[in-house]
């Protein structure tokens, strides 16, 4: 079977010009909603406050998975699969980066190389993203720019998500933010819608390939048991069965160092055995060197649940940029050492 998807592969893809995404009207003006597929939680038969008998296991197999489908579909059967060289693969996350970096990358041909702005709605304040194209020159450098904007939505969605934002008015989501498999599967999504916009097949065919190939390349586990014997490996390690949904307890581990190159958690790592690991990073720059945050500006108006005075300087006026991520990730990872450290008192 790997054979057959690596001679496919050998014939689909290019680095030439991509050809039209293929989706139809699927692909509109609209932005993706922020969230496309609501998976997944970390764990397994998690308790859900103030629903007896309620256990969610958002576990799923590769052979279990569907093809890719842009927005998502039931028949695509989202969920946590472990890979012995990447970790838990978050396979909702992955595939609305991908629809992200394709979305993007659309937007960036429609403009006809003028700079245009882009309203994204709110989460944690108004969001909006200023892209400007002119000299972005090849194919290449266009994906490029939107696998970054991409990447930086997701880590935009964990601070947001740390700081009190949620989906859904009056159940929070910090249960969920900084989750140690979420930064990896986002950043792999955006890999490999990037590499699925330069095929000749369709956008969603050229996913489907690619998430089977890399799955078999991350040597994923076969059926559901082995990803749940994987969780209970690491229960009471890095998640706790003892809270309940949507407690922020339930972690027991967070994942902060998520703007550079990432590594993923094998289970090999809580004895410090040797494991087979592998790296991933994000975009940075043009073929030509330059840097893909120069060709544009996501910009958010941080609503009242932000500590502003604590961490922003005066003359931010509760506006920030991608660039100033880092302040807001290193205030949460304070906040959870310093909780974590009363809870050990």
């Amino acid at each position: 079977m790997r054979q057959i998807f690596a001679i496919i592969l050998s014939l689909s893809f290019t680095t030439n010009a991509a050809l039209p995404l293929t989706i139809g009207d699927k692909l509109g003006d609209n932005p993706p909603p922020r969230i496309i597929r609501t998976c997944c939680s970390f764990g397994s038969d998690v308790k859900v406050t103030g629903i007896p008998f309620l256990k969610i296991s958002d576990v799923t197999s590769i052979e279990k998975l569907g093809a890719h489908t842009y927005l998502g579909s039931e028949l695509e059967n989202n969920g946590i699969i472990y890979t012995n060289k990447g970790g838990f693969i978050d396979i909702g996350h992955l595939r609305d980066q991908a629809d992200w970096t394709a979305y993007l990358y659309q937007q960036i041909l429609n403009s006809d190389n003028q700079d245009f702005v882009i309203e994204l709605g709110r989460e944690g304040g108004q969001k909006k993203l200023e892209i400007y194209p002119s000299e972005l020159k090849t194919t290449a450098d266009k994906i490029a720019v939107a696998g970054k904007i991409a990447y930086n939505l997701s880590v935009w969605h964990e601070i947001a998500t740390f700081f009190g934002a949620s989906y859904i008015p009056m159940v929070p989501e910090r249960y969920s933010a900084f989750s140690l498999e979420d930064a990896y599967s986002n950043l792999l999504g955006v890999q490999l819608g990037m590499k699925a916009l330069q095929s000749k097949l369709p956008f969603e065919q050229a996913m489907t390939i690619l998430l089977t190939e890399k799955m078999a390349e991350l040597d994923a586990v076969t059926g559901i048991d082995p990803t749940l014997q994987a969780m209970e490996a690491v229960r009471d390690i890095w998640w706790t069965r003892e809270a309940k949904l949507p407690s922020k307890n339930i972690l027991l581990q967070r994942e902060f160092g998520i703007e550079n190159c990432l590594n993923p958690w094998l289970i090999e790592d809580i004895n410090n055995e040797a494991s087979d690991k592998l790296q991933i990073c994000p975009p940075t720059q043009t073929q030509s060197g330059a840097n893909l945050e120069d060709f544009y500006q996501l910009s958010i108006q941080l609503n009242s649940k932000f500590p502003v005075r604590r961490v922003l300087p005066k003359e931010f006026n509760r506006v920030i940029t991608q660039k100033d991520f880092n302040l807001l990730i290193a205030e949460a990872e304070r906040k959870t050492e310093l909780r974590d450290s009363r809870i050990k008192l």
